[in-house]
């Protein structure tokens, strides 16, 4: 029988976490992080065609809960998945890193490795003084609900404007009536990553204003790259 054919793409998953906790998260269904994102790995998987796809889907391993400062775990373990996902494919492919909260910011910052081509960042923690340089050449697309009280929407639209004027493609996607969690409206948080990513991979089209705002030029303020997922006729500006 022939060796099966290695995937075209790659998605990592990263959930979220806690601003300190060096404990291991817990194992299984008790990990409820982690059983947050599963509906988006189906969600990615149905988009990208099903089971038959050669689209990977990954989550990564956290070895503590927190993000702990300046040792910054959860970016090593983002690392390290990315670096067992180029053992286990034998070859270069291009991956979309798709985070959660915590798991967003470390995306958004293992985005220079050198498998990265995007990043979908879900309710993202976005501190001020985080880096974006490694960010140049990739495309980064944020959700955020109007109404998180976790993280701040207006830290990821500054993200935005500050990764965009450092060579990256970014947008925010800013939805209204949701919750950190992403319970409230569920189906379309789910959904709608399921379409990015595809379309971030080039199996299928983009969202045409998320397509358009990430043409945006260098710099274009970050009220220009977000859209209001309800207000298609205007942009948005997030609560801080």
């Amino acid at each position: 029988m022939a060796d099966p054919r290695p995937p075209s793409a790659a998605v990592l998953l990263l959930h979220g976490g806690a601003e300190t906790g060096l404990a291991p998260p817990p194992p299984g269904p008790l990990n409820l992080p982690a059983v947050r994102m599963l509906p988006f790995a189906r969600a990615i998987a149905s988009a990208a065609g099903g089971p038959a796809a050669d689209v990977l889907v990954r989550t990564a391993r956290y070895a503590h809960r927190g993000w702990n400062g300046s040792r910054e775990d959860p970016l090593h373990d983002a690392v390290r998945a990315l670096d067992a996902l180029r053992r286990e494919v034998g070859e270069e492919v291009p991956v979309v890193l798709v985070g959660h909260s915590m798991g967003a910011r470390a995306a958004l910052r293992a985005a220079g490795h050198p498998l990265v081509r995007a990043v979908v960042g879900l309710a993202p923690w976005c501190p001020a003084d985080d880096p974006v340089g490694q960010l140049a050449g990739r495309d980064v697309v944020l959700l955020h609900s109007t109404r998180d009280r976790v993280t701040s929407p207006r830290a990821s639209q500054d993200l935005t404007a500050r990764a965009r004027r450092a060579g990256a493609r970014t947008c925010l996607v800013a939805i209204r009536g949701s919750d950190h969690a992403m319970l409230r409206r569920a189906g379309t948080w789910h959904a709608l990553t399921g379409r990015i990513v595809t379309g971030l991979l080039d199996l299928g089209p983009l969202p045409g204003r998320i397509e358009t705002a990430l043409r945006l030029p260098p710099d274009a303020p970050g009220t220009r790259g977000t859209l209001d997922l309800d207000r298609p006729d205007r942009p948005d500006h997030p609560e801080r």
